[in-house]
């Protein structure tokens, strides 16, 4: 008997578990999002009684981390599970599905950008650029549950989330039913991680079902690219694409990905240095590398500009990119340092655009696995070398080194990451000067992490064998 039966809805020999814990996790999320999550006052929603006090806040608070310990809890027995070839590929995927299913109706989760989301949709469908006008400018429920701090900011966001938005009015019009929208999106983002992590894997002789079930159902992509349906999440699944079809179809077919992954957020055009690199012969010389970027670049970035022009934005984007640099972020490392040392941000870009030059010109070529492995490598430099960093950013990046095949610590290091950027969720800005609060959900957190810490040590990680040639185009 498969350990599907206990992970997936309901077990046939353990009648005893009847309930799965991912789901009633899910189902808990919810229903303490609709509590503690910011929602636009004219909706039925801001009328619950329990918004209004905070023993109403404090019981939604220990609701939505009980159902993220238990999302974390189920996690874990699955990735057990695939990693001692319980479970297959489908079995994962299946659950994935299961758990994601109570997430989408529900408002945005622990952050207010769903909402800004769908007031720069309207803002691209009435024909003004949300690349020059900030939400402010709208009036009446649109704007209702947009963060103040952006009302007045152009959006740094790719034309094809405004693309999106925008077409989406063609069909709804209230600002739930744009955020929902905006969640199909991100899961877009989520089938397209399913379709490319088996063939990521394959090139690193990694099992697929053990790889996908450390990614797609793992707390930080459920709890930020789902619950919160970040943009991050499309972005991320469309460079996976990116690498999968320069390897399998060439590297204009790539480029044109890596060109969308930028359209989502520009940080995911630097797939396209993987994809010249494996698309390159064995042992390139520099003026073929450079030559190979030239094309790559140039298509990539032709993509990008079509897009903006289909969506009537053209390239706004240039002027905002430096939007999310007037936040400051505890999870930047060279903000943090910066406070002691100026100019540390600074540093940080320059050491980042020094890897990035690195890896384009001395990475090995000629392999699928090096590109893989090339693309991990700059995606992690410049998350962690951001001067903005926040908990969502790391989905850039983990998704492609989950499947470099890490083993002992560094998958630990993974898993953990993983997991705790995912439980920590609640402690997001809606919380400002809530002490209280912050001081229980700190509190409960710490308790959940605690115990699955010791679920996710070195010694206890699964050693997965390498898949079947069938499994590869699973």
């Amino acid at each position: 008997m498969t350990a599907e039966g206990t992970l997936l809805v309901t077990a046939r020999r353990a009648p005893a578990r009847v309930v799965n814990p991912g789901l009633l996790g899910a189902t808990l999320v919810l229903l303490g999002g609709l509590v503690i999550s910011a929602v636009p006052e004219s909706s039925w929603v801001s009328h619950i009684p329990l918004r209004h006090t905070m023993p109403g806040r404090m019981t939604g608070l220990t609701v939505v981390v009980t159902g993220l310990a238990l999302m974390s809890v189920a996690w874990v027995r699955l990735w057990r599970a695939a990693g001692r070839h319980q479970v297959d590929l489908g079995a994962v995927r299946r659950a994935t599905l299961i758990w994601c299913a109570p997430l989408l109706l529900a408002p945005p989760l622990f952050s207010r950008d769903g909402w800004s989301y769908a007031a720069q949709g309207e803002l691209t469908h009435i024909g003004l650029s949300p690349y020059v006008w900030g939400p402010g400018i709208l009036r009446g429920p649109i704007v209702e549950a947009v963060d103040p701090r952006w009302m007045l900011t152009p959006t740094p966001y790719g034309p094809l989330p405004l693309l999106w938005g925008s077409s989406a009015l063609h069909f709804v019009q209230s600002p739930w039913a744009l955020v929902v929208a905006h969640r199909l999106l991100a899961l877009i983002g989520l089938a397209l991680l399913a379709w490319a992590l088996p063939r990521l894997a394959a090139w690193t002789r990694y099992d697929a079902a053990f790889v996908s079930a450390l990614v797609l159902p793992c707390p930080l992509l459920l709890a930020h690219g789902v619950g919160g349906l970040h943009n991050d999440l499309l972005m991320v699944g469309l460079a996976a694409v990116a690498l999968v079809l320069a390897a399998e179809r060439g590297w204009l077919l790539g480029a044109v990905a890596g060109g969308l992954a930028a359209s989502v957020k520009v940080p995911g055009g630097l797939v396209c240095v993987g994809v010249a690199l494996l698309s390159l012969p064995v042992a390139a010389t520099t003026w073929q590398r450079l030559v190979r970027l030239g094309q790559v670049g140039a298509a990539s970035v032709a993509t990008l500009v079509g897009v903006g022009e289909w969506a009537g934005v053209g390239i706004g984007w240039v002027h905002a990119l430096g939007v999310p640099g007037t936040v400051r972020t505890p999870l930047s490392i060279t903000t943090t340092i910066g406070y002691l040392v100026p100019g540390a941000h600074v540093a940080g870009e320059l050491v980042a655009l020094g890897v990035v030059a690195w890896v384009a010109l001395r990475w090995p070529t000629g392999s699928a696995e090096a590109g893989l492995r090339a693309t991990a490598l700059i995606m992690t430099v410049t998350v962690v070398l951001s001067p903005v960093v926040h908990p969502w950013y790391p989905l850039w990046c983990l998704p492609l080194v989950a499947a470099c095949h890490l083993r002992g610590r560094w998958l630990a290091v993974l898993v953990w990451f993983s997991f705790a950027l995912g439980i920590t969720a609640p402690l997001d800005s809606e919380l400002r000067g809530l002490y209280v609060a912050i001081a229980l959900t700190i509190t409960l957190v710490v308790g959940v992490a605690i115990g699955l810490t010791w679920a996710v040590r070195p010694s206890a990680l699964p050693v997965p064998r390498a898949p079947a040639p069938r499994s590869v185009r699973a």
